[in-house]
């Protein structure tokens, strides 16, 4: 019998290869929402369209030495949840009963926007400290998984 790669695994290489497309010089990430084990939308974290991107004129939050997780609202980028969001929106998808895989833990900002769009599940690989992101998901009745997953 053939030895195919689990769903889980097959979705969260997928998140990591659309980070790649990320345009922040602090940290790549790569979100997709998922139902029925199809893709509905991507996202990936950088500055909004038709804007100059963080590689090019660089990173307030880096000058003024912000560690990560502060200061969100003197960022010029978005993050991949909330792209995978903006995207589905603009193309008509509903992301309601959807799972999302990203590469990163959501912060709260992002958790609060994944839980008012119906997601169940958001599947993750690395860890982001957050606990009132993780007591909103869980009393919101989102699941949030950790997967063992190292990029190929």
């Amino acid at each position: 019998m053939e030895n195919r790669l689990p769903w889980p695994d097959y979705f969260m290489g997928i998140t990591y290869m659309v980070a790649e497309r990320s345009t922040c010089t602090r940290r790549k990430v790569g979100a997709i929402a998922v139902r029925d084990k199809r893709i509905l939308a991507t996202g990936y974290n950088g500055a909004p369209a038709n804007l100059s991107h963080c590689l090019e004129v660089g990173c307030l939050r880096e000058q003024l030495n912000v560690p990560s997780g502060q200061r969100h609202e003197i960022c010029r980028g978005l993050h991949a949840e909330q792209n995978v969001i903006i995207q589905a929106a603009v193309h008509g998808i509903s992301i309601a009963e959807a799972d999302i895989y990203c590469t990163t833990q959501p912060c709260l900002i992002c958790a609060k926007m994944l839980i008012n769009c119906g997601i169940k599940n958001i599947y993750f690989a690395e860890g982001y400290p957050d606990e009132l992101s993780e007591n909103m998901c869980k009393e919101a009745g989102v699941r949030l998984v950790r997967l063992e997953y190292t990029p190929r």
